[in-house]
């Protein structure tokens, strides 16, 4: 699964990388370093311009905001479902009445420095279970990772039709099994989109499932390496470019 991640990039810098025609952030994003559910994330996405309740235009625009991590799928009658919702498995995300239709219209990109995953030691917590090792696992030519991700609107019945809060804007990261330089870590990894797909995936009018789980595949043999950093990210409240710092190897439990 993919449960942390790291995700340093400004606006300015998104915008150049993704080829993001309007900008609909309301309130820019400091970079995050242990992005967790629920938190406000930075996704690229296409879709004609509009409001959120209509007034939309012919022409498809690619846009870059600001979304919850967690996906409220558009029937939910609590949102807090939405914490259970952080992954989709990419085997059966075109099955899921939770993702089905997010797969087939509303897909996007999730910008990422790396993500976290966690190996279990031999050593054991005074509980008795494995004490478990983060490691980063990012691009190793430092590249922006595009996360494959779906993103739904959810529409809050309590709230009046002029609240500017009752539209939420969430997302979630599609998974796949690791490949063979991170699955000793941990047996699944995000799905990746490389840059000349980006075009495909984000196009709201390509439907078909079969022709959509041919843009991903998992990252190739070299693309990413990994190595521990402190169990500081462990804790959501600590945040900062000192938790993607490596551990000296006397440092790493075995």
């Amino acid at each position: 699964m993919c449960g942390r991640y790291a995700s340093s990039r400004k606006p300015e810098d998104l915008v150049e990388e993704f080829e993001i025609d309007k900008v609909e952030v309301k309130e820019t994003l400091a970079p995050d370093f242990n992005v967790a559910p629920t938190k406000p994330v930075y996704a690229v996405l296409q879709r004609p311009p509009r409001d959120e309740d209509g007034g939309a235009d012919a022409s498809p625009e690619r846009q870059l905001r600001t979304l919850s991590w967690g996906l409220v799928p558009f029937w939910a009658k609590d949102p807090a479902i939405g914490n259970k919702m952080i992954n989709a498995r990419m085997e059966t995300v075109h099955d899921k009445p939770a993702f089905r239709q997010a797969f087939a219209k509303r897909r996007c990109l999730l910008p990422a420095d790396g993500y976290y995953e966690w190996y279990p030691t031999e050593q054991k917590t005074k509980a008795g279970r494995p004490l478990k090792q983060p490691f980063f696992i990012h691009p190793a030519d430092g590249s922006v990772m595009a996360m494959a991700g779906l993103y739904e609107i959810w529409k809050d019945p309590t709230r009046d039709e002029d609240d500017p809060q009752r539209f939420a804007w969430t997302c979630t990261v599609l998974t796949t099994t690791a490949e063979d330089a991170v699955g000793h870590i941990h047996d699944r990894m995000p799905l990746l989109v490389e840059p000349e797909r980006y075009g495909a995936w984000l196009d709201p009018s390509v439907s078909d499932a079969d022709e959509l789980k041919k843009l991903l595949v998992p990252a190739a043999p070299g693309r990413l390496e990994a190595y521990p950093v402190s169990t500081l990210v462990n804790n959501v409240r600590n945040n900062g470019p000192e938790l993607l710092d490596a551990l000296a190897p006397e440092d790493v439990p075995s």
